[in-house]
């Protein structure tokens, strides 16, 4: 959590308490910083050869490599696939599903760490390219494609990014998870990207590689615990040196230069320096806090939650109004009515008594729906309960995605419960069609999308592309565990009695007036979306950052709340039109509630490619394909989850008034 504020916070417990829950980590001791993340002790290689009895200390620090990402393309690439200095006979880490999932590719390198062993200048090996040979010639062209996307690398060390810090406006410093591989001037002698950092890189048209890092890491010696030290940050500078002695680097002040006219023999040395400081002011619990801090958020986040809240403050006041004022007036007169001459005056909603809880049409759909969104409303709710908690932050790589595949999978039996209760409650009779849509209708779409998308991967030799086996894991946790558990739940919901109604329904439909404007399907629906839509699409922007522009999302308090606000937002958006249709004497509110809210994500699909056009500096045909092809899953999934919510909401809010209103 944010350190740096909650020391100048003098404020009571509950806030202290309140503040730390929406920066999205609790600290849960003064070693564990994190749910199930314990620290490593480093030491001297002479003093680890000493407590030989304590293995827990290590002298080595490994340094991993991920895969390479860019802002302008939304292809990832595995590190050895720009032909950089790798080592093959160390195995790689295990990854989990998640890591699979966003593409992490995590791998061993060859830059070897000893703790407390500074070194300058370490040879690492040299790329020889000869552009006569036609391999060569590919590898340096995808080299200088790279450079020319501004790809960058991410390298970890103890499980944190090793990071790269600048100046940037108003005298701040932002430190960025990744550094490119390198920059291009272009041919009017323009500095694209990192070129600007150094005045040297002027040639005309020519691509300059960071061939070369120093790399500062930061410790914390423990007191009065095990021997040792923590590591508590990982810095890094990228430099090119045009090294005069390639088997003997001397690290000169030359960059490294290829002329994009360049012909002949190219030989490419790669370097490193590292260096040990000891800072007694970082605690190893608090670690990742000058990554977070750099990253200016909160201010915007909290005006985000004051925003929703407003929305959420005016729409309480509307239905509060509307249920304790009107309802409350007409129940009392519908219920003092006596005479049939009085019964005949009736007006507004309770002149549709006798139909509105007549079964909608396409209701094997709405119900196929509504047992989806259920299990997509719980997976969302329990995985960003956990994320609050600690458990799902950046330090567990990969451990968001993969809590919510596990979820969905398990949530399989309230999925098909819910479907199968209602469709039962619309009347219909065809339960194995309802289970076997329920199972496989929504699934199937996303899985045909992803399908589709990891076809474009592979074809881009992406690191991104899911790999056969894991496609083969993901279809049997899907039909081995997720289709029989929404069998169990439909055949308990179809084996209980249907729902039970307040009201009878008549056998012949009422004829639905002419309805103005304001009161039709449409415009109601349209109408609907706006007001949801308005308190998320703050955090909609810092979401969409950490996906496309891969910047690091940490403040799942944020997430947590906006996502109850929603939640709010839609049920009394949906309940408050769904009692204007009813005093309209329109009865159809099943599909309309679904769809009112529902439609805010339709304004999240316009947001997304307002994104594209304005934030994004995405290129190629197959970057932007992905990207549509991706933003549609997520439409699909927050349509199903609106809808449901709204759904609900409505349906509670109609059996309410018309259980308390008397009906002769």
């Amino acid at each position: 959590c944010r350190t740096r504020y909650l020391n100048g916070l003098q404020s009571p417990p509950v806030v202290r308490l309140l503040f730390l829950l929406l920066t999205g980590s609790l600290h849960i001791a003064s070693s564990f910083y994190l749910p199930g993340l314990a620290p490593v002790s480093f030491c001297e290689k002479d003093q680890a050869a000493k407590d030989q009895e304590t293995p827990d200390c290590r002298s080595e620090i490994e340094l991993f490599v991920n895969r390479l990402d860019s802002v302008e393309s939304v292809l990832p690439y595995e590190y050895t696939a720009f032909d950089f200095c790798s080592i093959e006979t160390e195995k790689r880490p295990s990854e989990n599903l998640g890591q699979v999932l966003f593409g992490e590719r995590i791998e061993p390198s060859p830059y070897k760490l000893h703790f407390k062993k500074n070194e300058e200048c370490k040879h690492v090996c040299t790329k020889t390219y000869d552009t006569k040979k036609q391999e060569d010639k590919q590898k340096l062209e995808f080299l200088k494609k790279g450079m020319l996307l501004n790809y960058q690398h991410h390298w970890i060390v103890d499980n944190m990014p090793v990071t790269w810090c600048y100046d940037v406006e108003d005298g701040q410093k932002f430190c960025n998870p990744g550094f490119p591989i390198g920059c291009y001037v272009n041919k009017e002698g323009l500095q694209k990207d990192a070129c600007v950092i150094n005045g040297e890189f002027n040639e005309k048209d020519t691509f300059y590689i960071f061939n070369h890092v120093d790399i500062k890491i930061f410790y914390h010696v423990v007191e009065n615990e095990a021997a040792g030290a923590r590591l508590v940050a990982a810095k890094m500078e990228p430099k090119s040196h045009k090294h005069t002695h390639i088997d003997n680097p001397d690290c000169p002040d030359i960059p490294m230069d290829i002329s994009n006219t360049f012909s002949g023999e190219l030989k490419i040395a790669y370097t490193y320096s590292v260096k040990f400081l000891e800072d007694p002011n970082i605690r190893w619990a608090s670690r990742w806090d000058y990554i977070l801090e750099s990253m200016p958020h909160t201010n915007i986040q909290w005006f985000s939650i004051m925003n929703s809240l407003v929305i959420v403050l005016f729409l309480s006041g509307m239905v509060a109004m509307i249920m304790l004022r009107t309802l409350h007036k007409d129940i009392a007169r519908y219920n003092q009515m006596d005479s049939v001459e009085d019964a005949q005056e009736e007006f507004g909603w309770k002149l549709v008594h006798g139909d509105v809880f007549r079964p909608p049409r396409k209701g094997m759909l709405l119900s196929v729906f509504l047992g989806s969104g259920t299990q997509i409303s719980i997976m969302t709710f329990v995985t960003l309960f956990f994320a609050c908690l600690g458990f799902l932050s950046p330090a567990n790589r990969g451990a968001l995605m993969t809590c919510a595949v596990v979820l969905w999978v398990l949530l399989g039996t309230p999925a098909g419960y819910v479907a199968a209760r209602f469709y039962k409650s619309f009347g219909g009779e065809k339960w194995k069609t309802n289970v076997l849509l329920t199972a496989f209708l929504c699934p199937g779409i996303v899985f045909a999308d992803f399908f589709l998308m990891n076809l474009i991967l592979w074809g881009e030799g992406s690191s991104a592309a899911i790999p056969f086996g894991t496609l083969v894991a993901i279809l049997a946790l899907w039909f081995c565990i997720s289709v029989p558990l929404t069998f169990i739940g439909a055949y308990f919901g179809f084996k209980k009695n249907a729902i039970e109604h307040p009201v009878r329904t008549n056998q012949i439909p009422r004829q639905i007036p002419e309805q103005s404007f304001y009161t039709k399907p449409l415009p109601g629906i349209i109408m609907g979306g706006i007001l949801p839509f308005g308190c998320i699409f703050i955090q909609l922007f810092f979401i969409l950052n950490s996906i496309w522009s891969h910047q690091m999302y940490y403040m799942f308090g944020f997430l947590f709340l906006v996502f109850i606000i929603l939640v709010i937002t839609c049920s009394e958006a949906t309940i408050l039109l769904c009692y204007f249709h009813l005093c309209a004497e329109d009865y159809h509110w099943q599909w309309r509630s679904f769809l009112t809210s529902g439609f805010t994500a339709l304004y999240f699909l316009v947001y997304a490619v307002h994104y594209f056009f304005s934030k994004l500096q995405i290129t190629g045909l197959a970057s932007t394909i992905l990207y549509f092809g991706y933003t549609m899953i997520m439409a699909l999934i927050f349509f199903l989850f609106t809808g449901t919510i709204g759904f609900f909401a409505c349906f509670w809010f109609v059996t309410k008034i018309y259980s308390v209103v008397k009906v002769d």
